[in-house]
């Protein structure tokens, strides 16, 4: 006898969601989630009064200790609505909406709104024009606060200062260029050829920062205004921060949409999980690979198998949203999930971070928005669809498989718990320095570069011969213009000179 039907009041769906974008008038990140809840609340106006829940992802241009209150309060949310803001995280997104999925799924949770924005372009504005900072509300009390913390660099990545997303996923990158057996330019083209598609996307994306066409070899030449940030990567193949965009979605139960008449609009949440990756890029065994990745769509597809009562796998999927921040993260994704980089149902629905906009932690609220968009206005029978959040340096992870059909056996939360405890295990050991000098060998290295195209930076990860790690910057000025004549895919695998004393290396000499 089958089992019976899940309650609908335990029946978590994505019923509707809302998207804002500004190119001109100054706004701020509360100006534009309200757009974008107003749009996504009146596709299902009789919800508005039965939110449980109102959470802000985290704002990188902070804007007062109470965004989530401030934004209550601008909807007309009941005075008795619970406000959070969430941690740093491009996975909180996600992880918000599993973790919403398994509350309902366990009757505490019947509707909740989650929104994020970030209004980069209107603040550099201001800025220029000698014009206030909004700040926000000042004397309001502060949102409480929800997700993960933790930080996500250690002592020996600020001893070099590997901290910025631009410096530190070039690293990743040579790796998997030296794995290919590329060097540099042939694998400046491959990314070309990886990314291209995704402008194809975005082209057709309404709510796209930059809604054009690109080729792969105008997203892979250096030009003066295509100029390489940090290597092997040109401007065009890193995740775009000047933007005004927001994006909103509304989670509630089955039993609630048919109450407010939406019930034809409800996308099912199948199935959710997440994992992390070793924190800290010194310590990781492999900084070409996700191993976390990896054991989250294992265990999401694992409990998507268990909700279906048959087997589900990536190849049942029609529609793919990998996190894009760079085109590292685009790999490493595909790689720990199984998935072709040249599969015909395409790695983006928005056009990725690159050429869609990367709003700070919130692209992935876009990335569910457009995906149950598209999965709501296409045919019959169940259709699936996935969307991946990362957060740091391809460290938190949050993954999310969507339906238009509802699971027979409802919403299934897939378990990590040995996996995780796996890959916390697998970190390698960070030396703090060297008492004297000591070869090491690369594990993985970049250049960043000026606006000009001088090197001016040259980070590398080295491992000593007795297996300890180290993150280590150039000795001298020396050292960084070698490095910025070297090609980098050929430099992983080979040998520098660890100094004492400080985390600096040289090259050997000749």
């Amino acid at each position: 006898m089958p089992p019976a039907a899940p309650d609908p009041e335990r029946i978590p769906v994505v019923v509707t969601s809302g998207q804002a974008l500004e190119r001109q008038d100054l706004v701020t990140p509360v100006d534009l989630m309200v757009r974008a809840c107003e749009s996504a609340l009146a596709a299902a106006p009789l919800l508005r009064d039965r939110i449980d829940r109102l959470t802000v992802v985290d704002i990188m241009t902070k804007v007062g200790p109470a965004p989530a209150t401030e934004l209550a309060g601008r909807l007309g949310l009941a005075s008795d609505v619970a406000r959070e803001v969430t941690t740093v995280g491009g996975n909180t997104p996600q992880w918000l909406v599993s973790r919403a999925a398994s509350e309902i799924a366990a009757g505490s949770l019947s509707v909740t709104l989650v929104a994020g924005a970030e209004a980069i372009r209107s603040s550099r504005a201001r800025r220029a024009s000698g014009l206030p900072r909004d700040g926000g509300v000042a004397d309001l009390a502060p949102d409480a606060t929800v997700g993960d913390d933790l930080p996500g660099f250690g002592p020996a990545e600020l001893a070099v200062s590997l901290l910025a997303p631009v410096h530190v996923y070039p690293l990743f990158e040579n790796v998997l260029a030296s794995r290919a057996g590329r060097d540099a330019d042939t694998h400046r083209a491959a990314i070309g050829r990886l990314m291209a598609p995704f402008t194809e996307v975005a082209a057709a994306n309404p709510y796209a920062w930059f809604p054009e066409v690109r080729t792969a070899e105008e997203i892979a030449t250096p030009t003066p205004d295509n100029r390489i940030v940090c290597e092997p990567y040109t401007k065009r193949m890193t995740a775009f921060l000047g933007s005004d965009q927001a994006a909103a979605l509304v989670v509630c139960s089955l039993a609630e949409a048919r109450r407010a008449g939406v019930e034809d609009r409800a996308v099912f949440v199948w199935s959710g999980a997440e994992a992390v990756d070793v924190r800290f890029v010194a310590s990781r065994p492999d900084p070409g690979r996700s191993p976390a990745i990896r054991a989250a769509g294992s265990a999401l597809f694992d409990a998507a198998s268990a909700a279906a009562g048959r087997t589900v796998d990536v190849d049942d999927l029609e529609r793919l949203d990998l996190y894009s921040c760079f085109p590292s993260a685009v790999q490493m994704g595909a790689d720990a999930l199984g998935i072709a980089l040249d599969d015909a149902r395409g790695l983006t629905v928005t056009g990725g971070l690159p050429y869609f906009g990367g709003p700070g932690n919130n692209y992935t609220t876009h990335g569910i928005a457009t995906l149950c968009d598209l999965l709501r206005e296409g045919g019959g029978g169940t259709r699936l669809g996935l969307a991946t959040g990362l957060g740091w340096f391809v460290t938190k992870h949050a993954l999310g498989l969507y339906g238009t059909t509802p699971p027979p056996s409802g919403f299934h939360r897939g378990d990590t718990s040995a996996a995780q405890a796996a890959i916390d295990a697998s970190a390698v050991e960070v030396a703090e320095g060297l008492d004297a000098p000591e070869a090491a060998t690369v594990v993985a290295a970049t250049v960043w570069r000026d606006n000009n195209g001088t090197a001016a930076g040259a980070p590398v990860v080295a491992r000593l011969a007795d297996g300890r790690q180290m993150a280590v910057a150039p000795a001298d000025d020396d050292v960084v213009v070698a490095m910025g004549a070297t090609d980098m895919p050929g430099l992983v695998g080979a040998s520098v000179v660890v100094q004492a004393g400080e985390p600096r290396y040289r090259l050997p000499e000749r």
